[in-house]
């Protein structure tokens, strides 16, 4: 006698039903099912994670990537990497960087920052700002590192992202070597062609 297929316990997620639904191509279906992997184990919720990364909709790889922050494991680094790299869609990259950031700073940063480098989406260099600031344990010197950069860059949201970062380090990092660079950093900030740019400036330089 065949063995009785076994059933999804009580409240537990149906790991086929969200496999179909997330692989049906239907953002309206997928996205729901996604969520509820947030119930599944790391083992299960990954493949199907993996599952939504490889859709056409966007918005369906773009909440796998943030899936793939929060049930870590190595399959879901290796995707994450590949689409910060490769996908064509600035949301997606953006996500991915905030999940690859998840896995913690020493193992992140050397990624991170060549996308950073690399990438000249706004939001996906937004993104990785935003991350590595939001890191307590992130070294000011790679944060400044990163500032500079920013302070560089073409697009105003992206300057001003590097403007508060110059600003939080000037606060913390007060009566340091460091902190001392990134108040010279500011300084010609408040020329900026960009009001938003000059006011994080002024408001890190108010701090020092």
């Amino acid at each position: 006698m065949a063995p009785t297929p076994q059933q999804p316990q009580e409240g537990a997620p149906d790991l086929n039903a969200l496999r179909e639904a997330i692989g049906s191509g239907d953002p309206l279906r997928a996205m729901p099912a996604l969520t509820q992997l947030r119930f599944c184990s790391d083992e299960e919720a990954v493949p199907l994670l993996v599952l939504g990364s490889e859709q056409e909709a966007f918005l369906v790889r773009s909440l796998s990537c943030s899936g793939l922050g929060y049930k870590r494991t190595e399959q879901g680094w290796d995707v994450l990497e590949r689409l910060l790299r490769t996908d064509g869609d600035a949301n997606v990259r953006a996500e991915a960087a905030n999940a690859l950031a998840s896995y913690g700073v020493p193992r992140a940063w050397p990624l991170l920052k060549a996308a950073f480098d690399a990438d000249n989406a706004w939001l996906v260099r937004c993104s990785i700002l935003s991350a590595l600031a939001e890191q307590p344990e992130i070294d000011f010197t790679w944060l400044l590192e990163l500032a500079s950069a920013a302070i560089t860059d073409g697009d105003g949201t992206v300057r001003v992202s590097g403007a508060e970062i110059l600003g939080r380090i000037v606060r913390e990092g007060s009566g340091q070597p460091i902190g001392e660079q990134a108040r010279t950093l500011l300084v010609p900030l408040q020329q900026d062609r960009d009001h938003r740019v000059v006011a994080a400036a002024l408001n890190g330089l108010q701090l020092s």
